[in-house]
């Protein structure tokens, strides 16, 4: 079993870091990563309203800390 902190996680949460979703489709988790990439990509798309961008920011980072702290088992 992977452990928080495992080179799998490392990785899935660099992953998100460039593109939001990216790590929670590395660890297999189909969903999360669709639900994060839309509402990630339409926050950043609607640029110039700004609290769309705020809350995008904020989903982008939730991403990147969920794909590092993800344990398969359920149980954190």
């Amino acid at each position: 079993m992977t452990e928080q902190g495992s080179t799998g996680n490392v990785l899935a949460a660099i992953c998100s870091f460039f593109i939001p979703g990216l790590g929670q489709l590395v660890q297999g988790r189909m969903l999360p990563a669709i639900l994060f990439f839309i509402f990630t990509a339409a926050g950043y798309a609607l640029w110039l309203v700004v609290f769309p961008v705020i809350i995008a920011v904020i989903v982008h980072i939730w991403a990147i800390i969920d794909a590092a702290r993800f344990s398969p088992g359920g149980s954190r």
